[in-house]
């Protein structure tokens, strides 16, 4: 009954997802640009803007391929890759697209998709067909955000930065220290920051790969993955950016906001603690820092590499510390964005890992308690930030428990699951040389 159920859950959001993804291509189509379906269409032929994302989808899904099988779909997007180059280097097509390349990543993962529909059967079809399904939801994901994005700079005109710049005061101003401390290290320290903060896939990809290896193997995927997170993740966030639009404080009270900016006090000068506001802004910088979806998915990326061989676990710490140092020293998050983005990453993970248990009451019970910690930040962000910054040795310090408290308790439900497994694996099959395989239930 509990599969029967979750399957029908699946299926209702697939077809929510659906229905979402038509409706924003909708929405993107009356604000004058391309909406999510039409800019992927346009990568099977044009100069894709996304080439290494395209790349990490087609990894991903040949995770459900065997080996001789991969090295022929990578060298096949290569090639098709090689020819579209030439043709365009040939017509002398410019592109202000960043990468010349992808289409055939794209190709391949279609034509996947084609082979598993015509020539394969059974459990062989399904297989594929999730790891194609895998592939393009991370693209998808990709260019949902991005529309998205933009729809909530062009229906969100007021913004509640100053509220939270304000409770920020409770914990130190981070943002504007960490600032200051890049500011110091000079480029080398914003370059390796930057080139962390803009290659969060990259890490994302390197992690689930590990996780999913033995899926060709097992012919099955893993109950609970890091994907499965990340999809997550970006599906809700961007929701809360509507009903909580703030842009950063780089530009409200930074250099890149321009004439909308209050005054250009970041890093070096601490914003001003009257009474807070909402405050127009441009209608072209996106809402998107409550809560901080880079915090929340280095977050995801920093837990499933937890059982993962030392250099993962070491990356995936790195990856977190470093996200945590550009999101907050580059301007584009407040102290109180961070910590309410770790709070949504756990009680997601306690979520989908208490639903790959069937539904577990303890992990159950863990999601709610989160999601009303979570609820509980916002709300005090936007009612209570002067009492917040009148008492910030009171508040700061429970601000920071309430979101150990949410840590703790996922570290001890995970480690009661780990003593007690609640779901049964099957037998565990063997691989090629006569080893059982892994079966892990919540890598």
């Amino acid at each position: 009954m509990n599969k029967r159920i979750s399957k029908a859950l699946w299926g209702a959001v697939g077809a929510v997802a659906l229905a979402f993804l038509v409706a924003l291509e909708i929405a993107a189509r009356h604000y004058g640009i391309p909406g999510p379906m039409t800019n992927q269409v346009k990568e099977v032929i044009f100069t894709p803007k996304s080439g290494p994302l395209l790349y990490a989808s087609m990894a991903l899904m040949m995770v459900v391929l065997p080996r001789r099988e991969r090295f022929i779909a990578l060298g096949a997007a290569v090639g098709i890759d090689l020819v579209f180059f030439l043709v365009r280097w040939a017509a002398d097509i410019e592109s202000s697209r960043s990468y010349p390349f992808g289409n055939g990543a794209l190709w391949v993962v279609i034509g996947c998709a084609v082979v598993a529909v015509t020539r394969r059967t059974g459990e062989d079809r399904v297989l594929l067909l999730k790891g194609v399904g895998l592939g393009l939801l991370l693209v998808t994901g990709r260019k949902t955000g991005d529309a998205w994005l933009l729809i909530t700079a062009k229906t969100r005109p007021q913004v509640l930065d100053q509220y939270v710049a304000l409770a920020d005061r409770a914990l130190g101003y981070p943002s504007w220290v960490a600032g200051r401390i890049v500011e110091s290290t000079g480029s080398v320290g914003a370059h390796v920051l930057d080139w962390v903060y803009i290659q969060l896939a990259v890490a994302a990809v390197a992690v689930s790969l590990y996780q999913l290896r033995h899926v060709a193997a097992e012919r099955r995927f893993p109950r609970h993955h890091l994907v499965r997170t990340f999809l997550t993740i970006g599906l809700l966030g961007p929701g809360i950016y509507m009903l909580f639009p703030v842009v950063g404080p780089i530009f409200i009270y930074g250099a890149d906001g321009g004439t909308w900016a209050v005054a250009e006090l970041w890093p070096h000068t601490l914003p001003p603690t009257g009474v807070p506001q909402h405050m127009p802004f441009n209608d072209y910088i996106p809402r998107n820092c409550m809560p901080s979806l880079h915090t929340a998915w280095a977050t995801a990326i920093f837990i499933h590499s937890r059982k993962g061989p030392r250099l993962l676990r070491y990356a995936g710490t790195f990856w977190l510390i470093a996200t945590l140092g550009a999101t907050l020293g580059f301007g584009y998050h407040y102290g109180s964005d961070i910590v309410a983005g770790v709070v949504f990453t756990v009680t997601i993970e306690a979520a989908l890992r208490s639903q790959a248990r069937d539904w577990d009451r303890s992990g159950m019970r863990l999601a709610a308690y989160g999601a009303a910690v979570f609820a509980a930040m916002l709300v005090s962000y936007r009612f209570l930030p002067t009492q917040m910054a009148a008492c910030p040795w009171l508040a700061g310090p429970l601000l920071m428990l309430a979101m150990a408290s949410v840590v703790y308790g996922f570290v001890r439900v995970t480690r009661q699951w780990e003593k007690t497994p609640g779901v049964p694996a099957p037998a565990a099959p063997r691989t090629g040389d006569g080893a059982p395989a892994e079966l892990a239930a919540t890598p």
